[in-house]
């Protein structure tokens, strides 16, 4: 897999830090709540992982799953959901955690769609932003790191399916995803 990689753009090192502050950012933020977390599978899994471990109060969570991408490096703009909450939402304080901040297209819908089921609040916490690939306007409330519009993989993003269990985020080489 190393192989295929052209850089590494965020270490193991850098992710660590960067969620222990998104962690503890939260925990001050919802003190005396006790916030959802809605993981938006399957990109986000590691990252949420490591960040409920991060936060210091109580908490749940739960999993959507959407798809807009196939096995294509560009989205379709056509949202599915695949896997909807489990959870009752309705006067939850929700913190949709997504790994990448891309179009917009995915997560306004998301966010859209929480709204209808009646949240106190719904805040957004994304890993990664790439605010030059974005076609609407989105709030973060719990930013990670911003990027450049480059195909990155690691740490729970793919492409394919592969390269999830990277512990870096790192840019794939252009040959292994173009035709």
């Amino acid at each position: 897999m190393q192989d295929k990689i052209a850089k590494v753009l965020v270490t193991e090192e850098e992710l660590a830090a960067k969620v222990k502050a998104i962690g503890a950012k939260i925990s001050e933020d919802y003190a005396g709540k006790r916030p959802l977390l809605v993981s938006v599978l399957k990109g986000s899994i590691v990252f949420m992982a490591d960040l409920m471990r991060a936060i210091t109060i109580e908490c749940d969570i739960d999993f959507m799953s959407c798809s807009s991408y196939g096995r294509s490096s560009k989205s379709s703009g056509v949202v599915r959901i695949l896997k909807d909450l489990d959870n009752d939402i309705n006067g939850r304080h929700i913190i949709v955690i997504e790994d990448i901040l891309d179009s917009g297209l995915t997560l306004s819908y998301i966010l859209e769609l929480l709204q209808t089921r009646g949240a106190a609040s719904i805040a957004l916490c994304t890993l990664l932003d790439k605010p030059d690939r974005r076609k609407v306007d989105i709030s973060v409330n719990y930013p990670g790191f911003t990027i450049p519009d480059e195909f990155v993989v690691g740490y729970g993003l793919d492409y394919g399916e592969l390269y999830r269990n990277l512990p870096y985020i790192g840019v794939l080489k252009p040959e292994v995803y173009t035709d």
